[in-house]
């Protein structure tokens, strides 16, 4: 009897998991939230880097490893596809496509933190949908600056940073609320890929509103890479995993 380890992140990877039988396993960060209805085994938590998930990978006899974690989780795919390699399994990932600019985008790529700051500078209203990486940076915001960060859960702001505790899928009307009601002139975004919070770029074009976009870090090769949860099950019937 075959298994399967998915490494999750993304919501894709919970579809996968929801078709898995008890035998497999679907390992999660800790982050979020835990599913509670699934017949597969849920891992919680880290594995001490490429060697303990390896040591994991050999002492659970897991056959594939599957690597539905978010595009931009560049350490976590890092040691999956080392500890595939030290345990000699095959390494499958899951990477959505990227989003590319339509006609009357304005998009700014940013390669790290220091590129994004010098970018905001002009505006002053920023929507920040980077995840929690901006609540390290609150104390260095500018004078002429009102941030507005929006992640999974709600966090400690300051006196010119609301935290909107939110999560997707999100709908372009209350995106459309959101950017009128708190005057959105700069957005900041990871190029996650995901239909779910696509709405916010088509406000941002409708409003003609720059979009500074965090690159996608480099992901290490896989020894096979699907799209879609539908070409990931049909991978895995293939080799008669599920």
């Amino acid at each position: 009897m075959k298994r399967i380890l998915v490494l999750g992140g993304v919501t894709e990877a919970l579809a996968i998991a929801r078709t898995l039988g008890p035998q497999h396993v679907y390992s999660l960060a800790g982050v979020g939230r835990v599913p509670t209805d699934l017949r597969c085994e849920v891992r919680v938590g880290g594995y001490g880097g490429a060697q303990g998930l390896a040591n994991y990978l050999r002492e659970q006899g897991i056959d594939v490893l599957l690597d539905a974690t978010h595009p931009y989780a560049a350490q976590i795919s890092q040691n999956a596809a080392r500890a595939a390699a030290l345990s000699g399994i095959p390494y499958w990932a899951l990477r959505r496509p990227a989003w590319v600019p339509q006609a009357g985008d304005d998009w700014r790529e940013v390669a790290d933190w220091a590129e994004l700051v010098d970018a905001l500078k002009p505006f002053q209203r920023p929507l920040f949908t980077l995840g929690r990486e901006p609540l390290e940076h609150l104390h260095e915001i500018p004078d002429h600056q009102f941030w507005t960060l929006r992640a999974l859960d709600v966090y400690p702001g300051n006196a010119r940073c609301d935290v909107i505790g939110a999560r997707g899928p999100f709908l372009i009307e209350d995106e459309r609320t959101l950017f009128d009601q708190r005057g959105i002139d700069v957005l900041i975004s990871k190029n996650s890929g995901s239909s779910a919070t696509e709405p916010k770029l088509e406000v941002a074009r409708e409003r003609g509103v720059p979009v500074l976009i965090l690159k996608r870090p480099e992901l290490p090769e896989v020894d096979r890479v699907f799209g879609t949860v539908e070409e990931v099950l049909e991978g895995l019937n293939q080799k008669q995993i599920v």
